[in-house]
């Protein structure tokens, strides 16, 4: 039986069914019952596509029971359950199930010539129906998730050479200014970026004696949130106010993280010759203005011969003070509204973390974290979803799975997406280093409704977030 070739008949029945549920299932079953839907409908759509690709000797409702396992996923909700959801969803896919193997039973048999006929045509569909999950993460993860070398070197030599022309321009015009060396950092120099190198960032330290001003941790504050610090001036009495350079962006006896991040902001994004530096790189280099971040956009080749279609490169300055392992950035967009506060950022503990623990076993944790990276990039609904959580899920997932191997990638995946629904379904997924901080309070709750739809699909059929 060649279904691919002459389902249309059979699709009849279970498509208007389907396309009214679907298109109404968050109105009548809500968000949960939704996703519901979702699993069972794959569900369906795999038994169909199984008893399709039978051969003639085997019988059709040998396939079509293998793939009705796979709706025991309905029954997994006791929350489903309790709403009463679970009967409806069952009532509906049952019914176009059983229209739909009434037709597939009446579809006439199709000679091998006509199989043969179009074997061009239905070649990628065939190999991705053979193709294993790990052989699709694998396939995935090469094609489009991985930079090419030449991409990340591109991007990493011209945020160089902007870091270059700023520090000799801060140098230069405030050489009072105490600054240390200024060097790149985040996921493009760790190889931690996904789909395209357009983002780096610039650290820019500022250097602070240590007799006059003390890091204060967020538990501490009146703000009593572990990442958000405060830098207090100290030694008043003995060393008043003007000793230090930055004492004049003091706000109550504090740095005022704000105030540093307005002075860079009038000193080289509002100040410096950008048209002169884009000449003298060859590129197209200009400040985002109007946000709270201090950020460059480049576009590669000359002033007028930048085309709209090349990919910019985004560079984001960040101030920062180092003490020890605590590293702290003057990021507004994570601190407002408080204009003294400073983020206590944990992506060095984590990256670190990461990498010791695939260097002790030879693991696949980062390649892991790179998938669900992309995966989440390139998904609309699972966008909102950052890397800090999806890296803090794998640190949680590797105290109680000891297997990290690269044969094992597959298993680890799907584990990722269960755990990740559970977290969605408690509305807390707390950070490894800092169990008081949830990961997901900054998702509103129509984005945990859209990623918990998605990866609830994603369960019976992980190959929709590699597409």
């Amino acid at each position: 039986m060649n279904f691919q070739g002459s389902r249309k008949r059979g699709e009849d029945g279970i498509s208007m069914v389907i396309d009214f549920l679907l298109s109404n299932a968050r109105l009548v079953l809500g968000v949960g019952g939704a996703a519901m839907l979702g699993i069972a409908t794959l569900a369906v759509k795999r038994l169909i596509e199984r008893a399709g690709r039978a051969a003639d000797d085997e019988k059709v409702e040998q396939k079509m029971a293998e793939s009705w396992e796979e709706l025991s996923l309905v029954s997994a909700s006791p929350t489903l359950i309790k709403k009463g959801i679970k009967g409806v969803v069952m009532k509906h896919v049952a019914k176009a199930a059983r229209q739909q193997k009434a037709d597939l039973c009446q579809q006439p048999q199709v000679s091998s010539l006509d199989v043969q006929s179009k074997p061009e045509s239905k070649s990628k569909r065939l190999q991705l129906c053979v193709l294993s999950l790990q052989e699709r993460l694998q396939q995935y993860y090469h094609t489009r998730v991985a930079l090419a070398p030449h991409e990340v070197q591109r991007a990493q030599s011209l945020a160089v050479d902007i870091c270059s022309e700023i520090q000799g321009f801060l140098h230069s015009r405030h050489p009072d200014m105490p600054l240390g060396e200024m060097n790149l950092g985040g996921s493009l120099l760790d190889d931690l970026q996904v789909v395209t190198a357009d983002h780096a960032c610039l650290l820019v330290p500022l250097q602070l004696e240590a007799s006059l001003w003390r890091l204060v941790p967020g538990e501490e504050t009146l703000l009593t949130h572990p990442l958000h610090w405060m830098v207090r001036r100290i030694n008043l009495e003995y060393f008043p106010r003007g000793r230090s350079y930055w004492d004049r962006y003091l706000v109550g006896g504090y740095l005022s993280a704000e105030t540093v991040v307005n002075m860079f902001s009038k000193a080289v994004m509002e100040t410096i010759n950008w048209l002169s530096i884009s000449s003298t790189l060859d590129c197209l280099v200009r400040p985002v203005l109007g946000g709270q971040d201090l950020r460059l956009e480049i576009r590669p080749g000359n002033v007028e011969g930048a085309e709209s279609s090349d990919q910019p490169l985004f560079i984001e300055m960040l101030p920062l003070l180092r003490e020890g392992d605590v590293v702290l950035t003057a990021q507004l967009e994570l601190t407002s509204p408080w204009v003294n506060a400073w983020h206590l950022t944990l992506y060095p503990w984590e990256t670190r973390r990461l990498a010791q623990l695939d260097a002790a076993d030879d693991g696949c944790r980062r390649q892991t974290l790179k998938i669900l990276k992309a995966a989440c990039r390139l998904n609309p609904a699972l966008r909102p979803l950052e890397a800090a959580p999806l890296a803090n899920l794998i640190l949680h997932l590797s105290d109680s799975e000891s297997d990290w191997s690269e044969i094992s990638l597959d298993v680890r995946f799907q584990q990722c997406i269960t755990e990740l629904i559970g977290y969605l379904e408690q509305g807390a997924l707390h950070s490894y280093f800092k169990p008081a901080v949830n990961l997901l309070s900054g998702l509103t709750e129509d984005q945990v409704d859209q990623m918990g739809f998605m990866l609830y699909c994603a369960v019976s059929e992980p190959e929709i977030l590699l597409i």
